[in-house]
Order: C-alpha cells, then structure tokens, then sequence
C-alpha cells in the first residue's frame, strides 16, 4: 500500500478555490517533492494530510489511515514542520525537544539515535533559548521535534525557505539520510533546484497538479528550443523579446533570461538581428538545455486560461 494516498481533494476558502480535485499518492521509503510557487495549495493539502483541516470533498490515507476517520490515531503516526517556525522561541533547544517528545509519549534518551546526527549539531547550543538561533539551527531543532517520536510519513512544509544557501544544503543532505533509512516524506518547495534531490515530483500550480514523474523525466517533456539570452540593458530586453514574433515565453533567469521559442522559429542568427535592429548593445545567446524550473515554466504558460 502507498504510504499516502490522496483522491479528488478539494478544499476552498469563502468559495475560492485553494485546492481543487488533486489526486497523487507517495510510495513507501519514497522522498517526493511538491513543487509551487506561493500561493499555489501545498500548505492548504498539507494541513489537510496532517489532520489540520477537512477537505470540502474526496478523501485521503496516510499510513493507511483516512486524515477524517482516523485522525487521532494519524497524528501520532506523522511528523509535521510547517513552513513558519511553530517551536517555543522563550525555552532552550533542549527544553523543546524535550517538551515535544513528552507529547507523543516518548523521551529524548529512548529516541536519541533517530535525531543523533542533527542534534550533535545543535548540542553546543542546548541551553539556548530558541529564538535566539540563526534560521539554519531553527530548521534542525525544527526538524528534530518532528523526529523524535520516530513518525511513519514526515510532512516538511517549504522547510528551507529564508534559510541561506549553505543551510539549505546540508539540511537536504539530512533528508537524503533519512530516506535512506526508509522514512517516507513529503515535503514542499517554491525552490525549483531542490527538485532534483527528490525521487518523484509534483508541480502544482493554483490548487491543480500540473505534473508528477521523476525529475529528469519531468525535463524530458521540454520539447522548445531553449536560449539563455543577455544584453547591457536587461529591463529593455526583456520588453522587447516579449514583443518579439518568434517568443513563446522569456522570464528571468538570474544574470540571464531564459527564451523559448515557437516551433520552426527563431534561431541564435534570427534572435541576434532582431536585438541589434533594436539597438541592443553587449548582446549573449546560446542554446541550452532546459532544467526543472524551465519545464514547470513552460507547463504553466500552457494551463494559463485565455482571454
């Protein structure tokens, strides 16, 4: 049986849709990626996996437990870390832990291997109150807490978010661990190169799931030819390849913009006249090849609704 198992969910808020008939199920031992931008449902279909709200309609498992039936036995089955940081700021890092392994009727010492190689991280600052961590050590004592009564699924709600990039680095150097050992988690992201550490993918987009596969075949779906384009005047440029005849979509892409072009159309010679006759100066461009981000680019502009 898949670990989770989620059928025509919908959830609206004063009859705006939040999310809106998603179906998707997670294998066992299975790292899976929800992939969106803000605003996009992820936390509303979480809250409602961990029991924290009702779906208006369809249903879902976790762990082989309906999240409406059987909800008091779920919560004890799960480990949860929302997006915000939800632990007592006025108490140390241990008085934490310590606090939330008594809830879920455990202790620190009887669970302590579970959590071993985080914790020694945060161990020097035990006495600490809380708060008073850099947003790194908040995410590690964060994810200890939902660690420590050796849950069965783990939810990790964008958990890397306002994190530096170090950090976002090694804590997804932990969550590859803890798959290793077999532990099933769902977590989200707006980060599109987080992506690619998952085993399978969902991006999703206004309450819909748009795609799920693993994330080299999710890129193979990019059929376009794909340039990355720059030149001295980035907010001019960006105008003018939008306006261009041979454009199917342009957004920025760090230094760069990153152009894909209709079919048959648009060749590096074709994109290079049409800047210099618009008096662009200092001008790059090069064919490369599409990444995650640009694949869920592409998936939107053809779920956008027309006018």
């Amino acid at each position: 049986m898949d670990a989770i198992i989620i059928e025509n969910i919908s959830k609206a808020y004063s009859k705006i849709p939040a999310v809106s008939d998603v179906s998707l199920s997670v294998r066992p031992g299975e790292l899976f990626g929800l992939i969106g931008p803000d605003g996009a449902g992820k936390t509303t279909l979480f809250k409602m996996l961990v029991t924290l709200l009702l779906p208006d309609k369809g249903r879902a498992t976790v762990a082989g437990r309906d999240v409406v039936k059987d909800y008091k036995a779920l919560r004890q089955l799960v480990g949860y870390m929302p997006g915000r940081f939800s632990l007592y700021p006025d108490l140390s890092v241990e008085e934490n832990l310590s606090f939330f392994a008594t809830v879920f009727g455990t202790t620190i010492k009887e669970n302590y291997h579970l959590i071993q190689e985080i914790y020694v991280q945060l161990e020097p600052f035990k006495n600490r109150r809380a708060g008073q961590l850099s947003g790194g050590m908040k995410q590690k004592l964060a994810l200890c807490c939902a660690l420590i009564h050796k849950p069965e699924v783990l939810f990790l709600d964008e958990p890397t978010t306002g994190v530096d990039a170090v950090s976002r680095k090694e804590f997804w150097d932990m969550l590859r661990k803890l798959n290793e050992r077999g532990l099933t988690t769902l977590v989200s992201t707006p980060y599109m190169d987080e992506a690619s550490r998952c085993d399978r993918i969902a991006f999703m987009q206004t309450g819909k799931i748009l795609a799920v596969d693993q994330p080299v075949a999710i890129t193979s779906r990019f059929k376009k030819r794909l340039y990355a384009v720059r030149a001295a005047d980035t907010y001019q440029l960006i105008h003018d390849l939008r306006e261009a005849p041979f454009t199917e979509s342009c957004y920025a892409f760090g230094e760069f913009l990153h152009l894909t072009v209709k079919s048959n159309e648009g060749s590096e010679q074709q994109i290079g006249r049409f800047l210099q006759e618009k008096n662009h100066r200092n001008i790059e461009i090069h064919a490369i090849q599409p990444g995650i981000e640009d694949t869920f680019m592409a998936l939107m502009t053809q779920t956008q609704p027309t006018a």
